[in-house]
């Protein structure tokens, strides 16, 4: 999914034909002894970028300039646009309509004024505080397999993340489609580094909704066709959601704790989200697709075609063929719901790559098939992505065949067309697409919730990361977070009493609800991260829908063994307030050798399993008695995709004795219900941890079929 040659030659002749200024290039690569502030007021082809340092206030709250903040210590990375940047985006402001002259003097107000001179300052400079340097060009973030743009890590002083954009052309970088300079880049000095720019770095502050609004009326975006049925739907206002803004005044005004400094029992300060952000996900049918399908130009292409076309095709017989789009009940939007998900995923974090089974972090390149499984908007419904080595890219609802015997590998054998699933194309980032709260990706095949997708989702395993159950954490890139700092390694959620900040679980005062991120700590969890809830604990969670209705076990992965693990009570139904006690307490201190985990020292257990039972014998008949011997106990053991430990560990889950599941329960359940499961303390110990890593949805045509035993990955 490369930008293609012509394109990106074309963006590098007309930035270098509208840069006219004369530009000091000695100081490439040269440690200039120079604070940023005075390297710019050296140099007059970033005089006027300079002023507006000068101008510009660190906050609103505060009576330093940016340029201040650049004369003094620190780590920062400047995209330092020249006079000439500045003077086209003026230009720009002018075609729009938004100014009458390309000139200062122009605008109507000093708001307007100001607001300007905060997009151009804020988005191009980076803070990386105390603990990261600034980004030279060869520390900027690197491709993916599927994908030449990959957010930085840490956001701008906008709190934007800015895009690395790759392109054919040999020495050619962009951020956020503008050229980095390749004369004028890694400008070392004193505290931090400078690149300069050709253009003004301005990503769009529209949102999803806008940018739909618009394009029903625009041919050439891509989408007319998928933008007509979201408003249809009622969806735009939805879709314009940028920012809870009684959640940012909370926090400004400090009615929000911002960290959690509890010290009894605790080994880190989790620190509170300064925001919570929207985000969405659009997987959208092209334009093409539906002139193809229909038969009409775009623009003559109606609602009514539409949902004739759904119709004749067989699309969701149960639906209501009537008009009133708004319906969760009616065609048109449970077809185009099932497109959107309540998160923005940014295109490298589709599906979350770290230590699965033979991952390297620094090549990036897929081994073993990864997935992940979100609920999507409307009704209720799971859509499944999915990449592997050789699935040739990220994938909606893809099934391939794959090597999962207890000698296999994992890998994918073979993929029945009917199964390939979706292939997600690459979205368009650039000027007023890049917005903040949602991203859209074209699609060339008709999505929608088939009763085959029903289907091959019952017939598998559905494993999820617990956090993925939460929008808000990746909107608020909470998330795996690759930044190691405290701030964002070790994350603590307000409880009910102080905001409710995940709408999906409620959590009682007594609850400290703590995130680790666990980059760099070698943790033997999915995708190294883990819940560690804390406190004289109670806490409800939503649970995602089931595919089918059947009879399902729902597992909870343990990492087990640490003598500050807890104990608690599960609860699980369908009316939140009236959930019914499930099996014994779940003790997080037993482990899979025959050992219970206290303060005080190791006693038996009764898992039943033994030393001999870790790792995996040669003899794949003792195996299978072992895991049937651990299934009576209500207990499995770890999976075989994912490292027990950091990226690149030999060692697998199902090798290690504290890495087990524990099948909570085993019961009917119907996608058209909503469960939730309830955790509660029963020790009287506020110091306690409760842990929380994957769960797993299985049906009972998986664990209990006679002709062929569940895989052990």
């Amino acid at each position: 999914m490369k930008r293609s040659l012509l394109h990106a030659l074309a963006i590098v002749a007309l930035v270098i034909a509208g840069c006219t200024e004369d530009i000091d290039t000695s100081a490439r690569y040269v440690f200039t002894e120079e604070t940023i502030t005075s390297y710019l007021a050296k140099h007059d082809s970033y005089s006027e970028y300079y002023r507006l340092l000068g101008e510009v206030m660190v906050s609103n709250i505060s009576e330093t300039t940016v340029s201040q903040l650049l004369s003094a210590r620190g780590h920062y990375t400047v995209f330092a646009p020249t006079n000439d940047a500045i003077q086209l985006y003026l230009d720009s402001l002018v075609s729009q309509g938004l100014l009458a002259e390309a000139s200062w003097d122009a605008f109507p107000n000093e708001h307007k004024r100001d607001s300007i001179r905060h997009v151009i300052v804020f988005n191009s400079i980076i803070d990386s505080g105390d603990d990261y340097n600034p980004y030279e060009i060869n520390s900027l973030p690197s491709p993916t397999s599927t994908s030449n743009s990959v957010d930085i890590p840490l956001p701008n002083m906008y709190d934007r993340k800015l895009i690395v954009q790759y392109t054919d052309v040999p020495d050619s970088i962009l951020i956020n489609d503008c050229v980095i300079d390749v004369n004028n880049r890694d400008i070392l000095c004193i505290n931090g580094v400078i690149h300069a720019m050709n253009r003004v770095i301005s990503p769009s502050n529209n949102t999803l909704g806008y940018l739909l609004k618009k394009y029903t009326e625009d041919e050439n975006s891509n989408f007319v066709v998928a933008a007509k049925m979201a408003e249809a739907c009622g969806l735009v206002d939805t879709l314009s959601a940028n920012r809870d803004e009684k959640y940012e005044e909370l926090f400004q005004q400090r009615k929000i704790k911002s960290k959690n400094e509890e010290t009894k029992g605790e080994t880190a300060t989790f620190h509170t989200p300064e925001h919570r952000y929207f985000g969405f996900t659009f997987f959208a049918e092209t334009d093409e697709f539906w002139k193809q399908a229909i038969g009409k130009d775009v623009m003559d292409i109606t609602l009514e075609d539409v949902m004739a076309y759904l119709d004749a095709e067989g699309i969701y017989p149960e639906a209501k063929r009537d008009n009133n789009y708004k319906s969760e009940d009616n065609l048109l939007n449970q077809f185009i719901t099932y497109h959107l998900l309540p998160e923005r995923l940014s295109p490298d974090k589709l599906v979350f790559h770290y230590n699965e089974m033979g991952y390297n972090t620094s090549k990036k390149t897929p081994t073993v098939p990864v997935m992940e499984f979100y609920t999507t908007m409307g009704k209720r419904r799971l859509l499944k992505i999915f990449e592997s080595a050789e699935s040739n890219g990220v994938y909606l609802n893809r099934f391939p065949v794959l090597d999962n015997e207890r000698r296999g590998s994992y890998h994918e054998l073979s993929c029945d067309p009917d199964k390939a699933g979706i292939r997600i194309g690459e979205p368009n980032l650039e000027g007023e697409n890049n917005i903040r709260n949602g991203i859209i990706y074209p699609i060339d095949e008709l999505l929608w919730y088939s009763d085959k997708t029903r289907d091959n989702l019952q017939k598998q395993r559905i494993r999820w990361s617990v956090p993925s159950m939460w929008p808000e954490f990746m909107n608020n890139d909470i998330r795996g977070n690759e930044i190691t700092d405290e701030k964002h390694k070790n994350v603590y959620i307000p409880n009910e009493e102080e905001y409710k900040y995940l709408e999906d679980v409620d959590i009682s005062r007594e609850t400290r609800f703590n995130y680790w991120t666990g980059r760099g700590n070698g943790w033997a969890n999915m995708q190294g991260d883990e819940m560690s809830i804390r406190g004289l604990l109670d806490c409800t969670m939503r649970l995602p829908p089931v595919p089918r209705r059947g009879t399902y076990e729902l597992r909870y992965a343990i990492q087990c063994g640490g003598v500050m693990r807890g104990m608690v009570q599960f609860y699980w139904g369908t009316r939140k307030d009236k959930l019914a006690a499930m099996g014994i307490p779940l003790d997080l201190r037993q482990a899979g050798d025959n050992t219970l985990h206290t303060p005080n020292g190791n006693v038996t257990s009764v898992i039943g399993a033994g030393d001999s039972a870790y790792p995996d014998t040669n003899d794949d008949d003792y195996n299978a008695e072992v895991d049937k011997r651990m299934r009576n106990f209500g207990f499995m053991k770890g999976c075989n995709q994912y490292c027990a430990g950091a990226p690149g560990n030999a060692s697998m889950m199902r090798a290690s004795n504290i890495c087990l599941r524990r099948i909570l329960f085993r019961a009917t359940m119907d996608p058209d219900e909503t469960y939730y499961i309830r955790f509660k303390t029963v020790m009287d110990d506020d110091t306690r941890f409760f842990y929380m890593d994957y769960l797993e949805y299985c049906a009972k045509e998986i664990y209990d079929n006679p002709e062929k035993p569940e895989d052990i990955w």
